[in-house]
């Protein structure tokens, strides 16, 4: 059995959970001998808070990487409250036995025709998903395979590692077994490149945590060139191939980088397909705006004459980053462009979805940012 160091029968039961299943052939993917058979896949510090989100420090054939087993639901109407632990029992029940690979495929197309709406490339999406789920590369999808991918279909941090697999600041997926999956791992897990352990977490004051985050803050032109990577993260979920997405909790400790400084997402959990969202919170009940959040960052308003949200998300991704990055640029940013920045970072907060020209603004302030940053640190060292 795979080892692991986390405390707690509710952190281990399911690593037994995703064995068992393998043996009895529900479910199969690339990461699953190496957990239940020859136990090369190591479970290492648990980096969990919940128990219907598990997630580890781990090494698979001598390579690092964090594993993730989501016990939640996708997402879903209530908003604002903790997620309850998924049922066992429907975990891995479709596709059933004697569906066709056709069938399955149209399976996928409809759940993706719902999360990302009526794109016309979905086909293409639903052939990549079939080579991901091919984990033996046989050429075949096994039912096992398939159970596996549709688990992990529902998660969308899953589903936007396949559709970035190709993008410089989205993980790389390892493998998977089920719905527990590996992905690369990230040395500096915080935009501010300290992490403490929970529990000390909710004794220090909130002022002094944003004072201690400063001072163990890269030099400037590292964190300019992580600020530009986070800049291109958002282009990349922005209108991409398959929709737009919205990251709905743009905090620091979901933001690393690696030792070269390039930005590395390291959850992607909250970052969630605008279509899907805005089926799901438009026409819930509300007494005020603070009725219609998801996640932190995701908001709507509250039309106080039906009493029920809209589905137009007020703040655009890019002013979220901007929010973010504000006070990490400013502190130590050089005198020659502090004023330009600082006025740049500003505009970039103010930006609204429903401002006119707000997609060609949304370029203009994006590639202003990107450019005076790049200026400044390119003929850098640090750089």
């Amino acid at each position: 059995m795979a080892r692991s160091l986390c405390p707690g029968a509710w952190l281990r039961k399911p690593c037994y959970l995703q064995c068992d299943k393998y043996k009895t052939g529900v479910i199969d993917g690339p990461a699953c001998n190496s957990l239940c058979v020859t136990e090369t896949l190591y479970f290492g510090k648990c980096l969990s808070t919940k128990p219907n989100h598990q997630m580890y420090l781990g090494i698979w054939d001598n390579l690092p990487g964090v594993v993730k087993c989501q016990m939640e639901q996708a997402l879903h109407l209530d908003f604002g409250t903790e997620l309850e632990p998924r049922k066992e029992i429907v975990l891995f029940d479709k596709p059933t036995r004697g569906t066709t690979v056709q069938k399955f495929k149209e399976m996928v197309y409809s759940l993706f025709k719902a999360k990302l709406g009526d794109q016309g490339n979905l086909s293409e999406l639903v052939n990549l998903i079939l080579t991901v789920a091919d984990g033996d590369k046989d050429g075949q999808v096994s039912l096992g395979e398939a159970k596996s991918a549709w688990a992990l279909l529902q998660l969308n941090e899953f589903l936007l590692m396949v559709i970035l697999q190709d993008k410089e600041h989205t993980p790389k997926l390892m493998g998977f077994c089920g719905d527990l999956y590996v992905m690369e791992s990230v040395e500096y897990t915080s935009l501010y490149g300290i992490s403490l352990p929970w529990v000390i977490e909710l004794f220090i004051p909130s002022g002094f945590r944003r004072s201690m985050d400063q001072l163990f803050t890269p030099s400037w032109p590292r964190k300019a060139k992580i600020a530009i990577g986070l800049l291109e993260f958002v282009e990349d979920v922005f209108h991409g191939p398959y929709g737009n997405f919205l990251m709905c909790d743009t905090s620091a400790k979901n933001l690393g980088y690696n030792e070269k400084y390039d930005l590395k997402m390291v959850d992607m959990r909250k970052i969630v397909p605008e279509t899907n969202l805005k089926e799901l919170i438009k026409d819930r009940h509300c007494e005020s705006d603070l009725d219609c959040v998801y996640g932190t960052d995701c908001r709507t308003s509250c039309d106080q004459n039906t009493m029920k949200c809209t589905s137009e998300v007020i703040q655009p991704n890019l002013a979220k980053a901007c929010q973010l990055l504000k006070d990490y640029l400013l502190r130590g940013a050089p005198s020659e462009i502090r004023e330009e920045l600082e006025k740049q970072l500003y505009s970039c907060i103010a930006l609204k979805v429903t401002a006119n020209q707000m997609e060609m603004e949304h370029s203009l302030i994006l590639n202003n940012l990107k450019t005076l940053l790049w200026k400044k640190i390119s003929y850098t060292n640090d750089s």
